[in-house]
């Protein structure tokens, strides 16, 4: 879900979205197809499938648990022309790492 004053991209937090950028807070529903209000400008607007589970999840061992299952990003951490950081955060620990 992008938010609607910035356009950026939303992070879930504490059973909310928020806005990293302009600190704007959706909160999650639970129902499909709902309207919900923008805390910073109580316009409403729908929300269409669910918000849970935003994040892309990836096979992969986590080795601090061995829990095969994790979220992961890509960061480009180098220069431009050098292949961009995966990142992964594992589903049951939370044990963070990255794959170059």
């Amino acid at each position: 879900m992008f938010c609607e004053k910035c356009k950026c991209l939303m992070f879930p937090q504490d059973g909310r979205l928020v806005c990293r950028k302009c600190g704007a807070v959706y909160e999650l529903g639970q129902q499909k197809n709902q309207v919900i209000k923008h805390k910073s400008t109580d316009k409403e607007m729908a929300v269409l499938g669910e918000v849970s589970g935003t994040l892309p999840t990836a096979a992969v061992e986590c080795p601090s648990c061995g829990h095969n299952k994790a979220y992961w990003v890509l960061r480009q951490t180098r220069a431009a022309d050098e292949p961009e950081t995966r990142i992964y955060r594992c589903v049951k620990c939370g044990h963070s790492w990255r794959e170059y």
